[in-house]
C-alpha cells in the first residue's frame, strides 16, 4: 500500500466525521442550520475556534453559486483554505535539514509521556541508516530503565551505535557524552532521546534546558533541530503542550503521531494556524514507513480522501 493510501485510510475517522456533514450541502443553499453542522464537525475534527471560523466566512462567500452547492463544490473551498494554512509550515524536511547542516547533525526529541517518542527516534534512525548516514543514538530517557533496553534493542535493530549509562543516570551528563562520541567516530547524525514530562512541570523543564544547554557547550550551535513529539489523540491539548515545549526549549519541528487513532486529525491544522512551526513528520501505524515527511498538499487531499484539482 502506497503513502497516500495509507495516510487517507489513517484518516478516515476523521474524513468521516466531515463527510456526513457536507453530504448534507447537496443541492441545498447553505443556511444557517447546515453552517452550523459543518462547524460542528469541523469542531470535532479538533480544527480549533480560529480555524473553523475563517474556514466557515469562506463557506459563506464561496458556496452562493449553485456550482459550489455540492459536497464537492464544498470541499474544493474548504481544501484550498486547509492548503493555505498548512503549505507555510510543510517542509523542509529532517532528510533536507540534515544533509544541509553540519555534521554531525544533533536533534533533540522531546514530549510528554506516551507519545512515541523512542519509536519515533528509531524510525528516523532507519532512515538516516537506509540513506548511509552513520547514526548515533543516545538514551536521554534515564528515568525508566525500560526504555534504555528499548532504544538499544532499536539501535541493534537498525544498526544504529546507542551512547548509554545506568538508569538513574543525568540526563544531561548522557548527552555530552554522546556529542564527544559523536565527534570523535565522525557521526552524520545524532539523535537523542528524553524522557517524557508533563509540560506544566516547571523543575522538569528546566532539566531539559539543562540538557540543550550542555549539549550547545560542548558542540556550538547544537542542538540542530529540536523535535516536538505529539499524539494527534490528545487533540487541543497538543497545542498547550507545544506551547510550553517551545517556551523552554525552542521547538525547531513538530512530529505528530497516531493520526490513524483519532477522529481530530484536523488538530494538524490548527497547531500550524496558531503555532506556525514546522510540521516535519506525520505517522499513522507502528510500521517504520508509517512515519512520513509531511506534505500539505498530500494531507488535505487525503483528508477529503482523494486529489483536489484546485490544489
Amino acid at each position: 500500500m502506497g503513502w497516500f493510501q495509507r495516510l487517507s485510510d489513517g484518516l478516515g475517522k476523521t474524513r468521516n466525521v466531515m463527510q456526513q456533514s457536507l453530504d448534507r450541502f447537496l443541492g441545498r443553499t447553505p443556511d444557517q442550520e447546515l453552517l452550523e453542522e459543518l462547524e460542528g464537525a469541523l469542531l470535532t475534527a479538533d480544527l480549533g475556534a480560529r480555524v473553523v471560523d475563517r474556514l466557515l466566512r469562506q463557506v459563506s462567500e464561496e458556496t452562493r453559486g449553485a456550482d459550489a452547492q455540492t459536497p464537492e463544490g464544498l470541499q474544493n473551498v474548504l481544501s484550498r483554505s486547509l492548503y493555505s494554512i498548512l503549505k507555510p509550515v510543510s517542509g523542509p524536511t529532517i532528510d533536507q535539514l540534515m544533509h544541509d547542516g553540519p555534521k554531525p547533525f544533533v536533534v533533540l526529541v522531546v514530549g510528554v509521556n506516551g507519545v512515541g517518542k523512542t519509536t519515533t527516534v528509531a524510525k528516523i534512525a532507519q532512515r538516516m541508516r537506509q540513506a548511509g548516514h552513520r547514526t548515533l543514538l543516545v538514551a536521554g530517557d534515564t528515568f525508566r530503565a525500560a526504555a534504555i533496553d528499548q532504544l538499544q534493542v532499536w539501535g541493534d535493530r537498525v544498526g544504529a551505535e546507542v551512547i548509554r549509562q545506568r538508569h538513574g543516570a543525568d540526563p544531561a551528563a548522557v548527552a555530552f557524552d554522546g556529542i564527544v562520541a559523536a565527534k570523535a567516530r565522525k557521526i552524520d547524525v545524532v539523535l537523542i532521546d528524553t524522557a517524557g514530562r508533563l509540560h506544566t512541570k516547571s523543575n522538569l523543564m528546566d532539566e531539559l534546558r539543562k540538557v540543550k544547554r550542555v549539549i550547545g557547550q560542548e558542540l556550538p550551535g547544537a542542538p540542530h533541530e529540536v523535535l516536538l513529539v505529539l499524539d494527534a489523540t490528545l487533540g487541543q491539548n497538543t497545542l498547550a503542550q507545544a506551547r510550553q515545549f517551545h517556551e523552554a526549549v525552542g521547538v525547531t519541528g513538530l512530529a505528530l503521531t497516531k493520526l490513524d487513532g483519532t477522529a481530530r486529525g484536523g488538530i494538524v491544522v490548527a497547531i500550524a494556524d496558531e503555532l506556525k512551526l514546522p510540521l516535519r513528520l506525520v505517522g499513522v501505524g507502528e510500521a517504520a514507513d508509517d512515519l512520513q515527511d509531511f506534505n500539505a498538499e498530500a494531507f488535505v487531499a487525503a483528508l477529503f480522501g482523494q486529489r483536489i484539482s484546485s490544489l
